[in-house]
């Protein structure tokens, strides 16, 4: 694949380390992803740690809301390759011994947390044990002046109350945050970032909160998300769905790439079909993409539901697929290599592209 593409140069943030992932600095912009399961309930939480981590999540958030959440919290870390954030809401007193259960990140709304003496000392251990923190400010939360201020939750009145936390945490001698200033309204949640990035130099976690379904959800993500991100700001992003989280980081991962953030990784380009499709394409699309999501080789798959375009379409492709009803071809840069039964094709182009993989790597540690 070509390299010879613009490149959106990115902000220029200070480095915050979560555990062993840097956010910020130079680091890539990371994916995380939060668990929908009962925190409590070690072994069903486990398993969806260990689905978003081998889907290519990097940084995992837990709900960490009472005790019994609270006292998991190191049997899962124990397990876990990527770092653990506990995720607290209004209690300040579970951020202090989340801590202590070696979470780390702590995610924290200033707003909730019941007053600048409790964000101190949650601010304070942080700091004595090096733990980085997330300061969220949204939309649903701001304080009580400025929304008498501004009349409602505008991006001004966002960006306010993220600058009046930050300075204050600042104060306490404190910089190992990264910042969040969601909205569930797309352009609030742009203009927000935009603004922010102008006073502060703390890396950003982007999203946008409270997307929605799975096809609203990537919509607004994608729109609001990328347009961030097309303006060179955002360290590390979620992409939140009201669906398994697992596919909140394919989502993600499929959005950097598009964005020239990754350039590692199998690009799969399919036709939108159309009647002349008599094959499950989309169900091709989805075992291909589900076999490569975390392959690092940069290159291009063309999965194709007919032979009228197929071929042409796809020459750019390192290899790909043409699929008729009850049969089709693999193909190698436009060229057929081999003609298969329906059911025959996905494995096979599977196998072809692990091949392709391993050719192009090869040829690259001799480069």
């Amino acid at each position: 694949m070509s390299d010879q593409f613009y490149e959106i140069k990115r902000r220029k943030t200070r480095p915050v380390m979560v555990g062993k992932v840097q956010v910020g600095g130079d680091a890539p912009i990371s994916i995380q992803s939060m668990t929908n399961t009962l925190t409590y309930e070690v072994d069903e939480t486990l398993d969806q740690i260990k689905r978003l981590e081998d889907a290519g999540c990097e940084i995992i958030r837990v709900t960490v809301e009472n005790q019994k959440s609270l006292k998991a919290v190191s049997k899962l870390k124990a397990k876990m390759r990527t770092p653990l954030v506990a995720d607290i809401h209004f209690a300040y007193q579970i951020a202090l011994d989340a801590i202590d259960e070696g979470a780390d990140k702590i995610r924290i709304n200033p707003g909730n947390i019941g007053g600048m003496d409790r964000l101190a000392q949650v601010v304070e251990k942080c700091k004595k044990y090096n733990v980085a923190m997330r300061v969220g400010v949204n939309s649903g939360s701001l304080e009580k002046d400025l929304l008498e201020k501004y009349g409602h939750p505008t991006p001004e009145a966002i960006v306010e109350s993220a600058m009046r936390h930050i300075k204050f945490i600042e104060s306490l001698g404190y910089h190992n945050m990264i910042i969040s200033v969601k909205s569930s309204h797309v352009p609030t949640m742009i203009r927000s970032y935009r603004l922010l990035a102008e006073q502060c130099d703390y890396p950003f976690h982007v999203g946008v909160t409270e997307a929605g379904t799975k096809t609203q959800g990537i919509t607004k993500s994608g729109a609001g998300i990328g347009a961030v991100l097309a303006d060179g700001i955002g360290d590390t992003i979620r992409v939140s769905l009201t669906s398994d989280p697992v596919e909140e980081v394919k989502v993600a991962t499929h959005l950097l790439r598009s964005m020239g953030f990754r350039k590692e990784g199998v690009e799969i380009v399919a036709c939108p079909t159309c009647g002349r499709c008599h094959v499950d394409l989309e169900g091709m699309v989805d075992a291909v993409e589900t076999a490569t999501l975390t392959m690092k080789t940069n290159m291009r798959v063309a999965i194709m539901g007919c032979v009228v375009n197929g071929l042409g379409e796809g020459a750019e492709a390192d290899v790909g697929l043409c699929a008729e009803k009850g049969h089709g071809v693999i193909f190698e840069k436009g060229e057929i290599k081999t003609r298969l039964k329906e059911e025959e094709l996905v494995p096979n182009l599977i196998e072809e592209i692990k091949k392709r993989a391993a050719e192009i790597d090869k040829t690259a540690k001799k480069a």
